[in-house]
């Protein structure tokens, strides 16, 4: 399992109140850097360490915090139910780190609710898993017979790619008595071996030798490697070539163009000719610094073959050889530092952006998480960073190179719906180098707004008699929220209406805010009446305001003026009873033009113009007797009462209002023409009271129905009788008795209104004479035909007893009024139910 460290950057916290602490917990935590140790080479699913735990979130914590890594290349992984951090991917030391003496690899871990952010780090401990190696499989080595015992020749230096104790190489060489091996102290604590000539050297005798040179490393296990050395025994070259410095430095600034000169080495061989002309090249070196430099071999020249890049790597360490014509050589090494220049701006990388962000969040509550990183060293890489652009956001710094941006003020989403900033991260180096990067941060709506409606009382017009269902009025609400919180509804909150109540009068409906009548409006019942409107949101919890509506009924003329006096019952009753209960009024016959009879009081329950009055006389017994106030409603006489002018009278007046279209009532109005009271009493006590009177009435309706009948049966059997005997061939003198000379055509001497108690018809009636067994042959001329009297309706009620005709009565018989009987006319008994009312 990983070894776990962590590494505290600010004072412990013990010293502080429990209470601090409890707050401040994981600002310290930010401000910690959580270590693990593994080593390289482990699999995938390999355990690091339990990251949560060591954060302090428990597995209750996790789901809520959603823990995880940053977006960079993603050597670990993070388990989301346990929470620990376990190997992603294959961890090769050598490849991650090269040559540096320590490997870590960096990251940061995100949680949520609240934001924050951790710093990690894993390092990578070095596992012995690289063999030393030589460059070349043969070392050649020729060396001169006359070279004395003791001389050194170098060899070549086995590489071991790890590092620290698994780097340390031990060198051994094959048993021969002629060679030894003998380890030179170098730079850096490295030893270079050396062939040590033991004896003169006899080319005739022997001229090669093969030896066997093993390295072996220092891990545990020790890995080793071997390479064969020959020796070739030569007899001229007596000098080997010698460098002027065993160890060559410099230092060049990256990015420099290829074929820069970085370096020059030298070597001298104190031999002539060909064998003191030395030629330079790499010794035992990775292809890596081969790609980066080359060395000239005729000078000595190290130029510059690729780019370097401080960033990447910023040491090289390499040998080079020097070997003479004879095949002598001698080594040296070469280190090459890179300096730094300003070759590259800040990386920002937004960790974690809470987009969107609740528009309630409070001041300082954190909305990304960034990390600026500038690969650069010293000032090159030191950053400064800040926000650019009008927003309620700042920026805080937090360990790490990491930044947190923190609400400044506070937000409301309906004056701005997005924050829009830019980080802008500038470098100290000279030339300054700066990026950008912008962030969009959303704001989310919260029901902070109650709908508002565009007017805040409302008023309406309806005209009564209105069909149910109809629209009345429209409100309209709007809420500056966005989404649920924005949706309004609208609902009736009440209302007051008179004792009606208004609840039952409109509805509303929930989405347009429409108001319908409920029912037919009735402008005389309910003149105005007013609710009130609730716009109510659809957040959690719901915001709601409230708008008075009132709807204001208008007129319409839907009601006829209605007669107070005289009483419109009272008059029907007494008709039909025979105008007993009627009331009257009496005007004496002395009474002048103008004399105020009564006034006829009526109202309409209609407004306005609707509800003004006027008055007519449209019927009266004596038309010229009586005029009617066209606003006043006063009957009065328009001339001065004459003793000719009947005792009875009947005014109708008819009242109209000024609707459109205009609706009108009657007024019957009864007149008694008397000097008094006493002397009005007998022209009264003619009409029975109360329920005889009534009976009277319908017997004298039913008795002049019969004789109307028996009349028209009558006429209708002479008219059928004379008619057939004209197609037998009777005489036209038949006709004598239907002649116009026979009748009367004195008209009807009544009053055409029913209602003042004349007889409605009048009639004649011719009587045959009686029938005689005659043949139809010898039929003879009938006799003249009595003529009976045409009486009008005053001479039928002229007295109480029955009277025969005078002879002067046109009354033609058919006999002798002796044989045939004198026509009486009974008034008294056959017409004793008319009456004058």
């Amino acid at each position: 399992m990983a070894v776990r460290r962590r590494q505290r950057r600010g004072p412990g916290g013990g010293r502080a109140l429990l209470a601090a602490v409890l707050l401040c917990v994981w600002w310290r935590a930010a401000g910690e850097r959580l270590r693990y140790a593994i080593p390289e080479e482990l699999g995938r699913g390999s355990l690091v360490g339990p990251l949560a735990r060591d954060l302090g979130l428990s597995a209750d914590e996790l789901p809520a915090r959603k823990l995880r890594l940053s977006e960079e290349k993603q050597y670990f992984t993070v388990n989301e139910e346990n929470g620990n951090l376990y190997v992603n991917e294959r961890l090769d030391r050598e490849e991650m780190c090269g040559e540096s003496a320590s490997c870590s690899v960096s990251f940061e871990v995100l949680v949520h609710n609240p934001p924050n952010i951790f710093h990690i780090e894993v390092s990578i401990d070095d596992v012995n898993d690289n063999s030393p190696a030589f460059s070349k499989g043969v070392l050649e080595l020729e060396i001169g017979e006359l070279i004395p015992p003791g001389a050194r020749f170098p060899l070549e230096m086995a590489i071991d790619a790890d590092v620290g104790s698994n780097s340390l190489l031990t060198y051994h060489l094959s048993s021969n008595p002629s060679f030894s091996l003998f380890m030179k102290e170098r730079a850096g604590g490295k030893k270079q071996p050396e062939l040590v000539l033991e004896k003169e050297l006899d080319r005739e005798k022997q001229s090669s030798f093969e030896l066997v040179l093993t390295v072996v490393d220092g891990g545990d296990p020790a890995r080793s490697g071997s390479v064969q050395v020959r020796v070739n025994v030569t007899d001229a070259n007596d000098n080997p070539p010698v460098f002027s410095q065993s160890f060559y430095e410099a230092r060049v600034a990256e990015n420099l163009p290829a074929g820069s000169l970085v370096l020059r080495v030298t070597a001298t061989d104190a031999d002539a000719g060909s064998n003191g002309r030395v030629s330079y090249s790499f010794g035992s070196v990775p292809e890596s610094v081969r790609a980066l430099f080359a060395v000239d071999p005729e000078s000595g020249e190290i130029k510059t073959a690729g780019p370097l890049d401080f960033e990447e790597k910023n040491k090289y360490i390499f040998g080079l050889e020097a070997t003479d014509g004879g095949g002598l050589t001698d080594h040296c090494e070469v280190q090459i530092g890179i300096t730094d220049e300003n070759d590259n701006a800040p990386e920002i990388t937004i960790l974690l952006l809470s987009s969107p962000v609740p528009e309630d969040a409070p001041v300082g509550t954190v909305v990304a998480l960034l990390k600026v990183n500038d690969p650069d060293s010293g000032e090159n890489g030191q950053v400064s960073c800040e926000l650019s652009g009008e927003a309620a956001l700042s920026m805080v710094a937090s360990s790490g190179g990491s930044y947190k941006v923190v609400t400044a003020s506070a937000l409301d989403r309906e004056q701005a719906w997005e924050q829009r900033v830019t980080v802008v991260a500038r470098d100290r180096g000279r030339p300054s180098l700066w990026s950008s990067r912008e962030l969009v941060l959303e704001v989310s709506d919260v029901n902070d707004n109650a709908p508002v409606f565009e007017e805040a009382a409302y008023s309406a017009y309806v005209a009564e008699n209105n069909a149910a269902g109809a629209l009345v009025l429209r409100v309209q609400a709007r809420d500056a929220d966005a989404g649920a919180n924005g949706r309004v509804s609208y609902w009736l909150a009440g209302g007051s209406a008179g004792a009606a109540g208004a609840a039952p009068l409109v509805s509303v409906e929930a989405r347009s805010g429409a108001l319908y009548a409920q029912r037919s409006f009735d402008y005389e019942q309910c003149r105005e009446f007013a609710v009130a409107v609730r716009a109510q949101d659809g957040g959690a919890p719901a915001r709601s305001s409230t708008a008075t509506v009132r709807v204001f009924v208008l007129d319409r003329n839907d009601n006829a003026p209605r007669v107070l006096w005289p009483a419109a019952g009272a008059a029907a009753t007494g008709e039909a009873a025979g105008g007993a209960a009627s009331p009257f009024e009496v005007v004496p016959r002395s009474a002048e033009a103008g004399y105020l009879v009564a006034k006829v009081v009526a109202v309409d329950a209609d407004a306005g113009r609707n509800a003004w009055l006027s008055y007519e006389l449209v019927q009266a017994s004596e038309p010229a007797l009586f005029r009617v106030g066209l606003h006043s409603g006063e009957v009065r006489t328009a001339r001065a009462v004459s003793e000719r002018d009947a005792a009875k009278q009947r005014v109708v007046a008819v009242v109209k209002d000024h609707g459109q279209p205009a609706l009108s009532a009657t007024a019957t109005l009864h007149v008694v023409l008397a000097e008094s009271l006493q002397e009005a009493l007998p022209e009264l006590s003619e009409r029975p009271a109360g329920a005889e009177a009534a009976a009277a009435a319908e017997l004298q309706f039913y008795l002049v129905l019969a004789l109307a009948l028996l009349s028209a049966l009558l006429v209708l059997s002479v008219a059928l009788a004379v008619v057939a005997r004209l197609r037998r061939a009777g005489p036209p003198a038949v006709l004598r008795c239907l002649g116009a000379q026979r009748f009367s055509l004195a008209g009807a001497a009544f009053p055409a209104d029913f209602c003042e108690g004349t007889l409605p018809y009048s009639y004649n009636l011719c009587v045959p004479p009686p029938a005689r067994a005659v043949p139809e042959a010898a039929w003879p001329l009938p006799p003249p035909v009595p003529v009976v009297p045409v009486l009008s309706a005053e001479e039928l009620l002229g007295g109480d007893s029955c009277e025969k005709p005078s002879p002067s009565s046109n009354v033609v018989v058919g006999e002798p009024p002796a044989d045939a009987g004198a026509l009486q006319v009974c008034k008294a008994s056959a017409l004793s139910g008319f009456k004058t009312f």
